[in-house]
């Protein structure tokens, strides 16, 4: 593109503690723009330490400084966004910004979206309260520094338009969300036997649910199984007609609130109290989806802890510094409907999935910590990487990375080319555990939702399951290599890498050669399928297109991909200097 002529502007310095909330959401949208929109039809340049983005259905021209640039184009961007107008440059807000967003995606898709602009205002409303919340204390022992780390994330996924928005009561929120550190006792109710629903994928797997009984005060009936639920979801729902004819027959009985704190970790719905997490339903949207269980994801999440058994086996033996978190068992309720099957509405929004606690499989003597703490921009947890590497140099940041790639990349690469199997090691599901120096010792993966098999793999055992089981929890092999690369390289590796690399600005290319070296040691010590040789070679790796997925209100799995440079092209490596270019150039 062409730079417009004016006065140079002076390259920003590295910020001073967190931005404010019109500056988060201003330079997350920019952050969409520019990978999904203006950076693919090559609208973007850097220059002179800063980001010029034109929207050119609008005939918009932006612009923001930049405290570094990144190979990726992923850039760090610091201060307010200008916009040019009449040769001048401009202040423009988030909420104009939004409004050529929208604009300007209203033009390319030939549709409108009135979600958006409610949408972006419910993100800065999200954002602003997170950060009047004020930053995290220090935590003292291993349970609190990584529930820290699970509640520490008040800006939300910089490559995601609304990532704060939600609905629901904000007072209620602030009862229940993470950020707000919310801790709270769980809603016990009594379920008469017959209309308990639930799957266990091996004896004794509810166990956790049953071992409530002793936190509930009145004791529950014989004949009564005990049913969690989420408290804010119980307020929900507590007017559903069936529910409430249900308690009024004595079928379901309220015990009122348990005695054991439950925190609320970075998912919302999923709740810790030191041995289990649950995962409970919530209708609540919050980013795109209504957070709760549909009930092929119930018996789904069953399903696939018993399917993968051989293959975590496997894994666990090949790579021992991993491990996936199995949830083995859910619960929920069954009151008949009209049509005398269970009330969808209640067996989803009551269906609460039991999902291992960090104990089962965490090596003793380490500090769990949630990867999206450690890689996030600002350190807004005492888990973030500046406080692991404290202070140490280039060198030291490089070993810690090359550690952390080890633990990482082999198993998830294993997983899919030997197994067929599609993990999905976004930074929110991935624990990292550090020994006492900081370093990684293991990675934790959880969250059997996103995890998917590759039919060719797994044809008998999803020819096994119901349909409406087995259609949702399949890619083909093109599409899980796609979500592979996304979640693995883009939204993790790529994170973890540009929050090192604010510490260490130099240190990028070698951060990404360190990144091709674990993938090139691999290949070499277990084949290099052809989908592994092209990442090698450097072709354009996928990104999920959360912007105009959100515009076009799509579910997450049709969620489409923008192609993003590589930095793992060895030219690239070789030629990187961190000077200023365009960065869809190269």
């Amino acid at each position: 593109m062409t730079l417009p002529t004016g006065t140079a502007p002076r390259r920003a310095s590295a910020p001073r503690g967190l931005p404010t909330a019109d500056e988060a959401v201003a330079h997350t949208l920019l952050n969409c723009l520019l990978r999904e929109v203006s950076g693919p039809e090559h609208q973007t340049a850097v220059a002179e330490g800063q980001l010029l983005l034109r929207l050119p259905r609008c005939g918009v021209l932006l612009r923001v400084a930049l405290r570094r640039t990144s190979l990726l184009g992923a850039h760090r961007f610091t201060g307010p966004v200008t916009e040019q107008r009449d040769g001048t440059w401009t202040e423009v807000g988030w909420r104009r910004l939004a409004d050529y967003a929208h604009a300007e995606l209203s033009l390319r898709t030939g549709v409108r979206n009135e979600e958006f602009l409610e949408q972006v205002a419910s993100s800065h409303q999200g954002v602003s309260a997170a950060l009047a919340a004020g930053p995290r204390p220090a935590a003292d022992g291993r349970h609190l520094s990584y529930l820290a780390s699970e509640q520490s994330l008040v800006l939300g996924h910089r490559f995601h338009p609304t990532p704060k928005a939600r609905t629901g009561d904000p007072d209620a929120w602030s009862s229940y969300a993470p950020e707000a550190a919310a801790s709270f006792p769980l809603r016990h109710l009594a379920v008469r036997e017959e209309l308990i629903a639930g799957e266990s994928a091996e004896p004794g797997a509810a166990d956790p649910l049953d071992r409530l009984h002793g936190d509930a005060a009145p004791a529950v009936p014989a004949g009564y199984r005990l049913l969690p639920a989420h408290p804010w979801q119980y307020e929900l729902l507590r007017e559903h007609p069936a529910l409430r004819e249900a308690l009024t027959r004595g079928d379901v009985i309220d015990l009122g609130e348990g005695r054991t704190p439950f925190a609320a970790t970075a998912s919302v719905r999923t709740l810790y109290d030191g041995e289990t997490f649950l995962k409970f339903s919530l209708n609540i949207r919050i980013t795109n989806c209504l957070r709760k269980n549909s009930s092929y994801e119930l018996a789904g999440a069953v399903a696939l802890t018993r399917l993968l058994r051989p293959a975590l086996a496997d894994l666990a033996v090949r790579f021992p510094g991993a491990a996936v978190l199995r949830e083995p068992a859910y619960r929920s309720l069954a009151l008949p409907g009209p049509d005398g099957e269970p009330d969808l509405a209640l067996l989803e929004g009551f269906g609460v999935i039991v999902r291992e606690g960090l104990s089962r499989r965490q090596l003793p003597g380490t500090t769990a910590l949630l990867a999206a703490a450690v890689a996030d921009e600002y350190p807004t947890g005492p888990g973030h990487i500046s406080h692991l590497i404290d202070g140490a140099g280039p060198q030291a940041a490089l070993d810690w990375w090359e550690a952390y790639l080890e633990l990482l990349l082999p198993p998830v690469l294993a997983a899919y080319f030997d197994h067929g199997l599609v993990l999905e090691p976004h930074l929110q599901n991935v624990v990292v555990c550090v020994d006492d120096d900081g370093m990684p010792a293991q990675v934790l993966l959880r969250d059997l939702e996103g995890t998917k098999l590759v039919p060719e793999h797994h044809a008998d055992a999803l020819a096994s399951l119901p349909a409406e089981v087995a259609g949702p929890m399949t890619y083909d092999a093109e599409r899980g290599w796609d979500r592979v690369v996304y979640c693995l390289l883009v939204n993790h590796v790529a994170e973890m890498l540009a929050a090192l690399a604010d510490l260490h600005p130099d240190t990028e290319p070698a951060l990404w050669a360190k990144v091709r070296a674990t993938l090139q040691n691999y290949a070499d010590r277990h084949g290099c399928p052809p989908r592994l040789a092209a990442l090698l070679a450097g072709v354009p790796l996928p990104a999920k297109a959360n912007l105009l997925t959100r515009w076009e209100r799509k579910a997450d799995r049709e969620a489409g991909y923008v192609r993003l440079p590589s930095p793992l092209a060895e030219d690239v490596l070789t030629g990187a200097t961190g000077t200023d270019t365009p960065w869809n150039a190269r």
